[in-house]
C-alpha cells in the first residue's frame, strides 16, 4: 500500500485502479433520483442486492412519486420492501418522510433543489450517511458520503478519526484544495458533486475487491 497524505492522494491511487465503469456517471447503480432517495433509506443495515429486489417490487406497484409513496397501504409497502430487512420500521419511515417532504417542499423536484442536511437529520431514522447519500446522489448536492468502507480503508493508511464528520471533513478538504488538478485529470469540467460521488464509489469498489488489507 502506498503512502498518502490527503484525500487527493487517495483519489489518485484509486483512480489508477480502474474501479468504475465510465458509463456509470455518478457510480450509484441507479439514475432515477426518486428511486435513489428510497434506496438510500432501504439500504440501511443491508446489502444493495436486497435493496434492488425491494425497488423492483416498488416498480411493479408503480410507486414512483411522493404522492404514491405517502398514500400506499402500509401492509402493501411492508410486503414490497421485505427483502431489505427491518421492513416494518423502514415502511413507516418511508411513508412519513414522503408526507413530510410534500408538506415542506410540495414536490420532489423542489425538495432536491432546496433541502438541506439539517432538515434531513431531523427526520426519524435519517442519520449522517443516509442524509448525505440522498443529498449527493439524489439531489446532486456537494456532499461526500462516508461509510464503513471509507473508515476501514483510511485505517489501512494509518488514519483514524473520532467521528463521521471529522472523516468527511478530511475527505472533502483534500478534494476541494486540489479541485483544479482533479478537473485536469478528467479532462472535462467535472462538478464537485460528481467528484464526491465517484470518489465514494471508488472507495466502495476498491474495498469490495480488496476486503483484506
Amino acid at each position: 500500500m502506498i503512502s498518502i497524505t490527503n484525500s487527493y492522494d487517495l483519489l489518485l491511487f484509486l483512480k489508477n485502479q480502474d474501479l468504475i465503469n465510465e458509463e456509470n456517471e455518478y457510480w450509484w447503480p441507479n439514475n432515477n433520483s426518486f428511486e435513489i432517495f428510497m434506496g438510500a433509506i432501504l439500504t440501511q443495515n443491508t446489502k444493495w442486492i436486497n435493496v434492488e429486489k425491494s425497488l423492483e417490487n416498488l416498480r411493479k406497484l408503480n410507486i414512483n412519486s411522493l404522492e404514491k409513496l405517502s398514500s400506499i397501504n402500509l401492509q402493501e409497502l411492508i410486503i414490497a420492501i421485505t427483502p431489505s430487512g427491518f421492513k416494518n420500521q423502514k415502511s413507516i419511515r418511508l411513508i412519513t418522510i414522503a408526507k413530510n417532504i410534500i408538506e415542506e417542499f410540495n414536490t420532489f423536484e423542489e425538495f432536491c433543489l432546496n433541502v438541506d442536511r439539517q432538515w434531513l437529520l431531523t427526520q426519524k431514522g435519517i442519520g449522517f450517511e443516509t442524509a448525505d447519500a440522498i443529498l449527493c446522489y439524489s439531489c446532486k448536492q456537494d456532499y461526500m458520503v462516508i461509510d464503513s468502507y471509507t473508515n476501514k480503508l483510511l485505517k489501512r493508511f494509518g488514519f483514524e478519526f473520532e467521528s463521521y464528520e471529522q472523516l468527511q471533513e478530511w475527505c472533502e478538504f483534500g478534494i476541494n484544495e486540489n479541485y483544479d488538478k482533479i478537473v485536469g485529470l478528467y479532462n472535462y469540467e467535472i462538478s464537485l458533486n460528481k467528484i464526491y460521488s465517484r470518489f465514494h464509489g471508488k472507495i466502495i469498489e476498491f474495498m469490495k475487491r480488496n476486503p483484506k488489507g
